[in-house]
């Protein structure tokens, strides 16, 4: 309980001290509301930062450690620049795909292209920052179709409508992962038999997001 003295020295002090008190419980919901993805760990560091303001209740003043302001003004400078927004979500748009082997396939609908990494003319997503991605590749195909999610050189997923299907000659698969990427890494869709199809109006896609 914080009591008011008489003396009006004494009482602007404790004002000082009670808006003080105010502004850092302002500063604790920032941080530990404003970024859900921060996890246990910076909650953690994030109390410790707090734990360093020393009270001088005695004298009804507060003091800042200045190792602490400065770690605390180092923490509000991130949430000033956010991580950038990466996502995107194409199709099959015009007509039905013939492919080749090892032919790129080229989404030509774009629903979304947020960070600008897709492109559309050689159907390539470039990663415009290194993070945590997820793919997701769809396809409404004819049998023995197979395609790969490959990052660069490398194959990451794949998804295939096995030739045991014959009866049906149209099957809907898909293939999600979520990887490790590099900024300037290249990620595409890359048809591998000599007669790949792929069905188009929405049926087949290929999304991604950057997630941390």
């Amino acid at each position: 309980m914080c009591i008011l003295h008489r003396d009006p020295d004494s009482l602007k002090s404790t004002m000082k001290t009670m808006n003080m008190i105010i502004l850092m419980m302002c500063v604790v919901c920032f941080l530990f509301f404003d970024d859900v993805r921060g996890g246990v760990s910076d909650t953690r560091s994030r109390i410790h930062t707090l734990q360093s303001l020393i009270y001088n209740n005695a004298k009804t003043t507060v003091k800042l450690d200045s190792a602490a302001l400065k770690q605390l003004i180092n923490l509000s400078g991130t949430y000033a620049n956010p991580p950038p927004r990466v996502s995107f979500s194409v199709y099959v748009k015009s007509k039905i795909l013939k492919l080749g082997a090892s032919q790129t396939v080229v989404y030509d609908g774009i629903m979304t292209n947020e960070g600008n990494g897709y492109n559309v003319r050689m159907g390539v997503f470039v990663c415009p920052v290194t993070g945590t991605y997820m793919f997701i590749a769809d396809s409404l195909s004819t049998k023995s179709n197979l395609l790969r999610i490959v990052i660069n050189k490398q194959t990451v997923g794949a998804l295939q409508v096995s030739s045991v299907h014959a009866n049906h000659p149209w099957l809907q698969n898909s293939r999600t992962v979520i990887v490790n990427a590099k900024k300037g890494d290249h990620v595409k869709v890359v048809n591998v038999g000599n007669e790949g199809t792929i069905y188009n109006n929405h049926y087949s896609g290929f999304s991604g997001t950057l997630l941390y």
